[in-house]
């Protein structure tokens, strides 16, 4: 991109909403291949979001992307006006998926400041030949390239320029565009309509006249809307039909103007005609704010409800200040200067901002939470794509897609959902001879569910593949010396569960998908680091299924806090199955030194934490202290403290960098600042019990 451009709102605004129309289009164009056609709604929906690209792209002089989404755009518009009955959907579905996986690229590349410097000849090259095959195919007459010296692009150039010299521009019009209410940004929708009509005209002249230097237009826009006053060559059914595809279109009145002076009589009294240089002053002098995409056809109705999207990192500040506010809050409810004075007034008080913080704090959290929907259909590409790859025919199902979680747990979770689905497709599903042979009946599932469980959110990830062989993972188990207890007293989930250590494998080969040792392991850690667990469970020949519990927030949590000795920890409370004081009688040692303690039958190991993190305290018989258990799936342990100090909510911190890097201190999850000013370590249930 030439450095001119360098207003990184406008930049944003384009990344995101260019973002938004490729997973549409990707959607579309693999619902279409699933129907093995492209119904008239599809063409024009993939139309209309081309389009759109194209010209977004053009106007932020990303040339590679704007040629390419051009190409496909024509495509589209040949099969839409057309209708040819001879087409390849399965490689045009390629060809199309193959311009969006470069648009991506670019897009990424965008991002972290990079030149989005990417070849598209190539696939411009195929989607051309692509259209002429189509056309011969379908006997249309065509220019062969072979007679013509020139190529598509030069030839549509220079038949215009000819055209221009001969026959000049037969009609005028008037236009008035109204864009939806609350799409913001009107005086840059405004401008993308005229960067738009340059394809097709270069008498464009429009009010306000001042879109390229004053915000203030805006509001002449909302209220008169948009008036362009152009010439083309283009009849009026040609000009309705360019103008209605117009992002976030309310409403459009298309004139043609009979008569020739009420034209030049505009532009006498009137306007500024629309010029290169005009083009870098709006680029570079306009302020804007990121915008909610809401791109719609034709003259749609406004819901009278307006919608912004907002930068995650701004609600990550705002989550920031609500922790904040409930640190502040603890510490005045809290004080210790209150501590047994009587302050009816006080108490009321402090009630009531505890109702606003906690309002306040559920509707932050409400706004920062994200559907699974979008995370859970972009497996629809991968499952097509190594489809065709292994030779296989494989379904997802989709279940619970509403299921909300918070934006950061989205962006934790998503690369090992793929790993699974990729595992699910290569290792678990069988081939469609293999299924034959077994008698299993219609094709491969990978089904993916989400649910809520009380404070976390379960993603189940299964197919009916297969299944695990116990056998073959224990001796590979042991090949590598993983087994860390007698596998005669392992139950089968333990035994499922040793693929989750690092470098097992049981792939005897290694794939492009899968076989190198690696990732089972990464998935795991990488759901522990967001407070999660991951649990897989089996059986021969009737598949697998992976279980990820997930919290729905990583910012704020209910817990609690423990003392020992001058030291305060904190227990999430959703891991907390009980607490109690013990009797001597239901201590009991194992032969390798380990207190145990019964409960009701079942034995759980004990954590005596000032030993654990050598915190000095003068309780250490536990007739004398407490016990809390924590559970984690089927797995539990017993932390010894001093004391209970009570439950609260806690904001979660992140442990300094020189606790993670140097003392790599364990089963630590991040800390938290209590009501009297002192820390709490919150502590990682899931890793303790591991450990």
């Amino acid at each position: 991109m030439s450095d001119q451009y360098t207003n990184e709102p406008l930049l944003d605004m384009f990344i995101f909403e260019t973002a938004q129309l490729l997973e549409q289009l990707e959607q579309s164009i693999l619902s279409s291949e699933k129907e093995c056609c492209y119904t008239l709604d599809a063409i024009n929906e993939i139309f209309r979001i081309m389009h759109t690209i194209k010209g977004s792209s053009s106007m932020m002089m990303f040339n590679n992307i704007s040629t390419l989404a051009h190409t496909i755009e024509d495509l589209f518009y040949y099969l839409r006006e057309s209708r040819p009955e001879q087409v390849d959907y399965s490689y045009l579905c390629d060809l199309v998926l193959n311009g969006v996986d470069f648009i991506k690229n670019e897009l990424e590349k965008i991002k972290i400041n990079k030149e989005a410097d990417g070849n598209s000849t190539p696939l411009i090259d195929n989607l051309k030949a692509f259209l002429m095959v189509l056309k011969q195919n379908n006997n249309e007459t065509i220019v062969s390239s072979e007679t013509h010296p020139l190529n598509d692009e030069k030839q549509q150039y220079y038949i215009s320029q000819q055209k221009k010299e001969i026959v000049s521009y037969q009609y005028s019009y008037k236009a008035i565009i109204f864009f939806e209410d609350g799409c913001e940004m009107e005086n840059i929708r405004a401008y993308a309509v005229i960067h738009d009509l340059k394809d097709i005209t270069e008498e464009v002249y429009y009010i306000p006249d001042d879109i390229m230097e004053s915000d203030d237009s805006i509001d002449v826009i909302r209220r008169d809307g948009f008036q362009i006053y152009f010439q083309s060559d283009n009849d009026y059914d040609h000009m309705q039909e360019h103008l209605i595809h117009t992002a976030f279109l309310k409403d459009l009145e298309l004139k043609q103007i009979e008569s020739e002076e009420e034209f030049k009589q505009f532009i006498r009294s009137k306007e500024i005609k629309l010029t290169d240089s005009s083009v870098s002053k709006f680029v570079k002098n306009t302020a804007m704010k990121e915008k909610e995409p809401g791109v719609k056809e034709g003259q749609a109705t406004s819901t009278g409800q307006s919608i912004i999207s907002v930068s995650v990192a701004k609600l990550d500040k705002l989550m920031d200040l609500v922790g904040e506010m409930v640190i502040a809050e603890a510490m005045v409810i809290q004080n210790p200067d209150l501590k047994g004075l009587i302050l009816d007034n006080f108490q009321k008080s402090a009630r009531q901002l505890s109702k606003i913080t906690s309002e306040m704090q559920d509707m932050v959290m409400s706004i920062r939470m994200v559907p699974l929907s979008a995370t859970f259909h972009k497996m629809h590409r991968i499952i097509r794509d190594m489809n065709k790859k292994l030779g296989k025919e494989v379904e997802l199902e989709i279940i619970g897609e509403d299921t909300e979680v918070d934006k950061n747990i989205i962006e934790h979770i998503s690369d090992p959902l793929m790993h699974l689905v990729r595992n699910a497709l290569d290792h678990g599903i069988e081939s469609m001879e293999e299924r034959k042979q077994k008698g299993k009946q219609g094709n491969g599932t990978i089904t993916l569910e989400a649910k809520n469980a009380g404070s976390d959110v379960l993603v189940i990830v299964k197919d009916n593949g297969r299944g695990l062989d116990k056998d073959k993972i224990l001796k590979k188990a042991k090949e590598n010396n993983l087994l860390h207890k007698d596998e005669n007293e392992m139950t089968d989930k333990e035994i499922y569960n040793l693929i989750l250590l690092p470098g097992f494998s049981t792939k005897d080969s290694v794939t492009e998908f899968s076989g190198r040792g690696v990732g089972m392991d990464v998935v795991a850690k990488n759901i522990e680091m967001v407070g999660g667990s991951l649990v897989v469970d089996s059986g021969i020949n009737k598949g697998t299924t992976i279980t990820l519990k997930i919290p729905l927030t990583l910012a704020i949590i209910d817990g609690m806090t423990i003392k020992v000795g001058k030291s305060y920890f904190t227990i999430p409370t959703n891991s907390i199955k009980e607490s109690f004081r013990p009797m001597d009688k239901d201590i009991i040692t194992d032969p390798d030194g380990n207190e145990m303690i019964m409960v009701r039958g079942q034995c759980y190991p004990i954590l005596r934490l000032h030993e654990r993190y050598k915190v000095k305290t003068d309780i250490i018989k536990f007739t004398e202290g407490i016990f809390i258990m924590a559970q984690q799936e089927e797995k539990g342990l017993c932390i010894f403290a001093d004391e209970l100090i009570g439950q609260q909510q806690v904001v979660v911190k992140s442990l300094p960098d020189y606790i993670v890097r140097y003392k790599k201190i364990k089963g630590l999850g991040g800390c938290t600042l209590l009501g009297d000013g002192s820390i709490s370590l919150i502590l990682d249930v899931t890793g303790l019990i591991q450990k």
